[in-house]
């Protein structure tokens, strides 16, 4: 346990080191939050009230609130697993300039190995979600707030659990990587595309039905909106409270992907929660045994 807790140690000293790689993962949710709420913060906005009945009428607070939510969502759904992927990037790293060599001649184990790079990928991509995090809610408090105690809490478990699913998905995939080069392929790849694929960049209400019946297949796909359900749960109540149709609530919830459907089966709370758990559980089972395998051929 000492030596684990010892590669843990060095992995997350070499990571926060690395200045390239901490400070494009710190940076990269920041970056998008500037962006979304320079560029898409107008985009949701606009399609949000041009949705409305003439005779509704919401304060800007509420407008405002519900673009933030749905803002912060999108970022930290993104950032939960790209993120996961950078601080991943050790790994490939210490295949890449022989590292992991010496660690294979000396009496560590390749089990106690594996683990230190996943817990140390996990620890170092909680500190910064949870940091970017912190400077969404800040963005949220300033433009409308409208989230409870609950929403908080249940949104930070929520980026534990996508956090989770990330670091495992990259572990995974990060196992066959063993050059700069394809560090570089994935993390463009990871970078550009999983935004898209999750929902996050796009509403996947907003795809055509054969794409979204194959998005729906994504567990990804479950976090995002696990996110978005908890981070615009304040202000959909409220605008309910306001008076606002429980069917025009449910058509925004269902615009904005808080709805998710499986071949036209709403998917519960509940069900998404069990889907990224399994996930997770899976993805480490697959890592376990891809490391188990590597070493009895060895």
């Amino acid at each position: 346990m000492s030596i684990l807790f010892m590669l843990i140690k060095r992995n997350v000293k070499l990571f926060f080191k690395d200045k390239g790689m901490f400070l494009t993962s710190l940076i990269t949710p920041i970056i998008l939050l500037v962006l979304y709420a320079t560029f898409l913060g107008n985009v949701y906005r606009d399609s949000f009230t041009s949705n409305l009945p003439d005779a509704l009428k919401l304060s800007e607070s509420i407008i405002e609130g519900l673009v933030g939510g749905q803002l912060i969502s999108s970022i930290l759904a993104v950032s939960c697993v790209t993120v996961a992927f950078c601080s991943n990037f050790l790994m490939v790293q210490d295949k890449a300039n022989g590292t992991i060599k010496d660690f294979k001649i000396s009496p560590v184990k390749a089990s106690t190995l594996s683990m230190g790079y996943y817990f140390a990928t996990l620890l170092s991509t909680l500190i910064i979600c949870f940091v970017a995090t912190g400077i969404c809610l800040i963005y949220v408090a300033i433009v409308g707030w409208h989230m409870s105690l609950t929403d908080i809490f249940l949104l930070f478990f929520d980026i534990l659990l996508l956090v989770l699913f990330g670091t495992a998905l990259s572990s995974v995939i990060n196992f066959f990587l063993s050059t700069q080069g394809q560090i570089s392929a994935v993390g463009t790849i990871i970078s550009s595309g999983y935004g898209f694929i999750c929902g996050a960049y796009m509403p996947i209400s907003s795809f055509g039905e054969g794409l979204q019946k194959t998005i729906s297949f994504l567990p990804g796909t479950y976090g995002t909106s696990l996110i978005r359900n908890h981070a615009m749960q304040g202000v959909l109540a409220k605008m309910q409270n306001q008076g606002i149709p429980t069917e025009i609530i449910a058509e925004i919830r269902d615009s904005l992907d808080c709805n998710l459907y499986f071949f036209d089966n709403q998917v519960s709370t509940s069900t998404m929660y069990m889907i990224l758990c399994f996930t997770v559980l899976l993805l480490i089972a697959t890592y376990i045994l891809l490391n188990t395998f590597k070493k009895d051929k060895s």
